[in-house]
């Protein structure tokens, strides 16, 4: 068994902004689940939504700073969540990264380093808690100073850092390091220094015993000039120590049991999907009409996603016999210019704004086809979900769609692995001729269940993912004893 501190600055449902507070909710859980002793720890912010009061478990002094840990656990579960108090970092109106206004705030440098040192005060056991980590397992720039700063203690744990995204690396000016009191000897080029700036995820990058990043194809990616944004040369020195491993998904993303839903279903009722499609097309205005090819996508609206290949494409596109659902936000220019085409062709596309996870779910249940034209993508999960409801993803070859999405040919009918549809180029042509090669296949409809069926039989549980990770923990420990 191992002792686990999972080191993240956001985790579902306590607080969130993204993808990486769904993975801290749901990977501990899932180690947690094949027997080991996981910890959670990150910032006690004043926004975390708490079902109760926390348990004061030890203070103590960082600097000039009292810290105080506080003890909670993840909702539906017994996974112990440690929050780093220190009210004059944290007890700030915002979120985690950001002020009231949406500005970062000036102070997120030593705000972040003084969660890094809190966090190696508990994986050292010198925070009075009685529990010593094994394993760090760090997410993201905020925690990207524990693997640099561990390096420097002895008898320390072993370290992992996962990268959710590394075009977001924690660059600061230089004379940062100073105010933080960073070690000189971290602050070469080979460690946190990059370009005269200071650099966090460096510190994962260049110190950690193993590297991660959230699929193979990313891994892959992120050591080219296009995707490792200045960090290439390094992932390419540490390409030994770096592995992609998918994300699973969360249970309750699975029609079977959705009570966001309309009708529940599953691969062998698949004829109940089209109650969600009417259900979707009437909540919506559009037309209900169960047999048209309904397209969904489900996005932040910013040039990442591949938004400007829709908009290329949409002239053509609405011409088809289709209907198109969007939800999202983002960029104003993207929203306007989508809202422009919605109110022009309203009983072919909706539009909603915001986040709404009732709609969400609906979409996904009831579309047939789920557009993710990302230009670059990570890992993704609404790739992952869509498959789970039989609903075909629609995506260009990058990061964890390549990886998860496989694409529908001759060959991938015929030996039943076809799960979707992808297109290489990043352009609206191959976009667009894409959702044409489904358009037609859909008047198939013997063809589009079994693929239908290949889609929901696929694993992409929190399990297999868990398993990944343990084995990679377990796999440092052999390395430190055969030296």
């Amino acid at each position: 068994m191992k002792k686990i501190l999972f080191v993240t600055s956001e985790v579902h449902p306590l607080i969130k902004t993204g993808g990486l507070a769904d993975v801290s909710s749901s990977l501990p859980k899932a180690l947690a689940e094949l027997g080991q002793e996981v910890k959670l720890i990150l910032p006690n912010y004043r926004s975390l939504k708490l079902n109760h009061e926390p348990t004061l478990r030890s203070v103590f002094l960082i600097g000039k700073h009292t810290v105080r840990i506080l003890e909670t656990f993840l909702p539906d579960s017994q996974v112990p969540v440690f929050l780093v108090d220190c009210p004059e970092y944290f007890g700030l109106v915002g979120n985690p990264y950001v002020d009231g206004f949406g500005n970062s705030y000036v102070n997120n440098a030593e705000r972040f380093t003084l969660f890094c040192r809190a966090a190696i005060e508990v994986a050292m056991n010198r925070a009075e808690l009685d529990w010593k980590a094994d394993i760090v397992h760090c997410n993201d720039w905020q925690t990207g100073l524990i693997p640099a700063l561990l390096s420097l203690e002895s008898l320390c744990p072993q370290t992992v850092f996962t990268i959710h995204n590394i075009a977001y690396q924690g660059l600061f000016n230089g004379l940062t390091a100073s105010v933080l009191q960073l070690p000189p000897q971290l602050l070469s080029p080979d460690g946190l220094e990059f370009h005269g700036m200071l650099s966090f995820i460096k510190g994962g990058l260049a110190y950690s015993d193993k590297i991660t990043t959230v699929s193979p194809t990313y891994a892959q990616d992120i050591q080219t000039p296009e995707l490792g944004y200045g960090l290439e040369g390094l992932l390419i020195y540490r390409n030994d120590d770096l592995t992609g491993i998918i994300n699973g998904i969360d249970a309750d993303w699975n029609p079977e049991i959705d009570s966001l839903i309309t009708q529940k279903y599953s691969v062998e009722t698949l004829h109940d999907k089209a109650e969600n499609k009417k259900s979707l097309q009437s909540c919506l205005n559009l037309p209900v009409n169960e047999n048209i090819f309904t397209i969904g996508l489900i996005s932040r609206l910013v040039e990442q996603k591949g938004i400007e290949l829709i908009l290329d494409c949409l002239p053509e596109l609405l011409g088809l016999p289709i209907q198109l659902v969007m939800l999202g936000s983002g960029d104003k220019n993207f929203e306007q210019r989508l809202h422009q085409f919605a109110e022009a062709y309203p009983h072919k596309m909706a539009l909603t704004l915001g986040y709404d996870e009732k709609l969400a779910h609906l979409i996904e249940a009831g579309a047939d086809v789920f557009l993710m034209p990302s230009l670059f993508e990570p890992c993704g999960l609404n790739q992952m979900y869509s498959q789970s409801y039989g609903t075909l993803p629609i995506v260009r070859s990058t990061g964890g769609l390549a990886d998860t999405v496989v694409d529908t040919l001759p060959k991938t009918i015929a030996n039943k692995t076809a799960t979707g549809f992808v297109f290489h180029a990043e352009n609206s042509g191959a976009l667009l001729e894409t959702i044409k090669r489904a358009l037609l296949l859909h008047d198939f409809p013997d063809a589009w269940k079994k693929i239908q069926t290949n889609a929901m039989t696929r694993d992409f549980s929190w399990k297999s993912s868990a398993e990944q990770y343990l084995a990679l923990y377990e796999s440092i420990e052999s390395i430190e004893f055969t030296q």
